[in-house]
């Protein structure tokens, strides 16, 4: 049996880490919260690890159910790592992203998994076939609504967070990626996250389609709805296993030109009762073991991010727009979409992404990856085999080896200094002793900081100018000195905290946690529980 790691135990992940158990082949879990990690080891027998160690680990496989911002850069990796990989919706949240993922998947020949869970579920894979085999004729109209209260969240907004599921199933149906969306929402929690979105789409094949989604709803309700020009077919999720599927042979006949709709009883479905996670779960394992075809694989999650861009953009241009091109398509069509200056150097097989600039005599070794929207300094050596995340900014004069890995975010100040082994010796070759730093997202490193090989320097943390990091440090924590030590607390946007734990520019709040980390306090948290709409 396949082994896998679990990353991430929380709202969802805890559902993974109990099916893996279940199937025998869960390994070993991680989360960022210590008390959890420890809590769901001792529950199920296994390890609890560190990231570093899990993808140092010779586990083959892990099982990633992390925060969506979060997916692309965990995913990266993993396949990095060589491991065969199962992420939960999305993929990423940004296409380019997502098609370089299913390329390095594929080129590693690494199993890329998509958990689009109703892919799996009796009751679609009957609809699908139902609708494959002509039962329902042809297919006019398909509509889904995916509403309740709550889950709430800030880094997503509803159409990221619930439509990808919707997507995922109409595209299987109709077999194509539609030619046009149009999306409405509307945002009432939060001045920039849509609560509730309504996306039309237009296939080529004359098949209509909308998904209706809301996590402002007085009750919940996931029904998907096809029409075809024969029959109908009603798959409810919130129904009984005798009633989640029904097939309605209700026609339309014309008669003296006009058309006249005649009913007929509902045919409810016979299906065998199943936990749809478990069979998603088993058939990672099969794709790895097997190599049995996966349903949802990256390719399939890449499909539903462009229906999703593609909705987003309409969203906020108010227009209906067309699917993007893949971005290997839109490179070969326009050449490089990065800046580089005519004395700087990047060697074949390099990635660079959109809108990045690179400046005066630096040079980009063989093997590594450069995110969208990062400015990199004059004089700045990258590489071999650095993945550097979106929107970094890289000073003048600055190193990164092999075996560190920024995060999306991350400032590097002039002259900082990375290092790649501890007991460096010019006549003792220790490339093979090189020790990973892992730079997580928002870092800054001051001008003339040093960071000593081996270091996890947490997300958003300070590290002041002239220190000396010898090891971990905690997300937000300020560190100065040499060797560096934590002097007080950040906040997202870089500013200090005074004793009251609020961010003087932003007004977020933060609490101090029993292990001595700091924590955000959620809108959630702040606001009643009843919402007056």
């Amino acid at each position: 049996m396949t082994r896998v790691a679990v990353i991430g135990c929380g709202y969802w992940g805890k559902n993974l880490v109990r099916n893996f158990h279940q199937l025998g082949a869960l390994a070993a879990i991680h989360d960022v919260d210590p008390r959890t990690a420890a809590k769901m080891a001792s529950e199920y027998g296994v390890a609890a690890m560190d990231l570093t160690a899990i993808l140092d680990s010779d586990i083959p496989a892990v099982v990633i159910s992390a925060p969506a911002e979060q997916h692309g850069l965990l995913v990266r990796r993993a396949l990095q790592a060589r491991k065969h990989v199962y992420v939960e919706k999305p993929l990423a949240l940004d296409l380019r992203e997502a098609d370089e993922l299913c390329r390095i998947a594929e080129g590693g020949k690494r199993v890329l998994m998509v958990g689009h869970l109703l892919q799996y579920h009796n009751a679609f894979l009957k609809l699908k076939e139902l609708s494959g085999s002509g039962a329902l004729g042809r297919l006019l109209y398909v509509y889904s609504n995916r509403l309740n209260l709550g889950k709430l969240r800030r880094e997503e907004n509803i159409l990221w967070s619930f439509a990808p599921h919707d997507i995922s199933m109409i595209l299987a149906l109709v077999g194509e990626l539609p030619d046009e969306v149009r999306t409405t929402g509307s945002c009432y929690l939060h001045r920039t996250v849509a609560d509730v979105t309504t996306t039309h789409l237009r296939f080529a094949n004359g098949v209509n389609a909308h998904v209706f989604v809301s996590w402002l709803h007085p009750f919940k309700e996931q029904k998907l709805v096809v029409v075809g020009d024969r029959a109908m077919a009603v798959f409810d999720d919130g129904q009984g296993w005798d009633r989640k599927l029904q097939f309605f042979p209700h026609v339309v006949e014309w008669r003296d030109q006009i058309p006249v709709a005649t009913k007929a009883a509902a045919q409810p479905i016979g299906l065998v009762e199943h936990e749809p996670l478990a069979q998603e779960c088993r058939h990672f394992l099969d794709g790895i073991s097997k190599g049995t075809r996966i349903h949802t694989d990256g390719w399939e999650g890449l499909k539903v991010l462009r229906v999703l861009d593609a909705a987003e953009r309409a969203m906020r241009s108010g227009k209906t727009e067309r699917i993007a091109a893949t971005p290997r398509l839109l490179e070969r069509a326009a050449g490089p979409r990065y800046h580089a200056h005519e004395t700087a150097v990047i060697d074949d097989g390099c990635e660079i992404g959109e809108n990045t600039r690179i400046w005066h005599f630096s040079h980009v070794l063989k093997g590594s990856s450069i995110g969208r929207n990062c400015v990199i300094g004059q004089n700045v050596m990258i590489g071999p085999d650095v993945c550097v995340g979106d929107g970094c900014k890289i000073q003048n004069n600055v190193s990164i080896y092999k075996g560190v890995e920024l995060g999306d975010g991350v400032f590097c100040g002039p002259s900082c200094v990375f290092t790649n082994v501890k007991n460096p010796r010019a006549e003792i070759e220790r490339k093979n002793e090189f020790l990973r730093t892992v730079v997580e997202r928002g870092v800054t490193i001051g001008a003339n900081a040093t960071i000593i090989c081996g270091s996890r320097l947490g997300a958003y943390s300070f590290i002041a100018a002239g220190a000396v990091v010898v090891g971990d440090v905690a997300p937000f924590a300020l560190m100065a000195g040499v060797p560096a030590r934590r002097i007080g607390w950040v906040s997202h946007a870089g500013e200090k905290l005074g004793e009251d734990l609020v961010c003087p520019r932003t007004s977020q709040r933060y609490r101090i946690t029993p292990e001595d980390t700091l924590q955000e306090i959620t809108m959630d948290e702040l606001s009643p529980s009843r919402i007056a709409l």
